[in-house]
């Protein structure tokens, strides 16, 4: 297995930043810096990054419904809580994007980084679905502007699939993923979220997965990830 996979596989990184670490002299086989990621390495070739031994783990993906107030972080210093720790694993985990600490729903945690990187690459275009309540209610305009792409600062977004749920309450599936994305399109048809969870990603939906609860994804469940990561949209 290339080393750059190894890591990825191993939990360190996706395998972009893996590169970028081996680049960087931060792993060694053995006693010897390595800067190739496409060196050959297995389970008994000794591969330590920072002075830390690297193993394959056995991968896994679970899928948590994050409640507000928790950080989409692997790592939380101050006083809130990071999602993985909602996560009863022993692996190296880490999360699949961000999900704003304000925001509730489905968010997927992970130590397969090579599924984590196409999972959140824009060219595959993996939809998300939200459930918003706003500050007022939507004007049919307002609706049809967000289903065409509204202009942001970084860039007009993409087509959206909007369906009104009531008269301040809409369900919003993007295929992208940039920051604050739905509350900054909420902004610019002058309102505001007052609510926002997320409610499925890919082909996976919340479900009956209680607040504060997480459950790891079957066989079949991944192999779906994987279809919906290689889809060209």
């Amino acid at each position: 297995m290339r080393l750059a996979k190894f890591l990825a596989h191993g939990g360190v990184a996706s395998r972009r930043t893996a590169e970028s670490m081996i680049a960087a002299g931060r792993v060694r086989i053995g006693d010897v810096v390595v800067t190739d990621p496409a060196t050959d390495v297995d389970d008994s070739s000794a591969v330590s990054v920072d002075g830390e031994a690297v193993a394959v783990e056995s991968r896994e993906v679970w899928l948590v419904h994050k409640p507000t107030g928790v950080t989409s972080t692997a790592r939380e210093p101050g006083p809130r809580r990071a999602v993985v720790e909602l996560v009863d694993s022993p692996a190296r985990l880490y999360p699949v994007g961000r999900l704003d600490a304000d925001s509730s729903g489905l968010i997927l945690v992970t130590n397969d980084g090579e599924l984590a990187n196409r999972l959140m690459h824009p060219r595959y275009e993996v939809p998300r679905t939200y459930r918003v309540a706003l500050g007022r209610a939507v004007s049919d305009h307002d609706l049809q502007r967000l289903r065409d792409g509204v202009e942001l600062e970084d860039g007009p977004t993409a087509a959206a699939r909007v369906r009104r749920l009531g008269a301040r309450e809409l369900e919003i599936t993007i295929h992208e993923g940039r920051n604050r994305q739905v509350r900054r399109m909420a902004e610019a048809i002058d309102n505001r979220v007052a609510s926002l969870q997320r409610i499925s990603f890919g082909s996976l939906r919340l479900g009956r997965v209680a607040s504060g609860a997480a459950r790891r994804l079957d066989r079949r469940e991944v192999e779906r990830l994987w279809e919906d990561s290689r889809s060209d949209g």
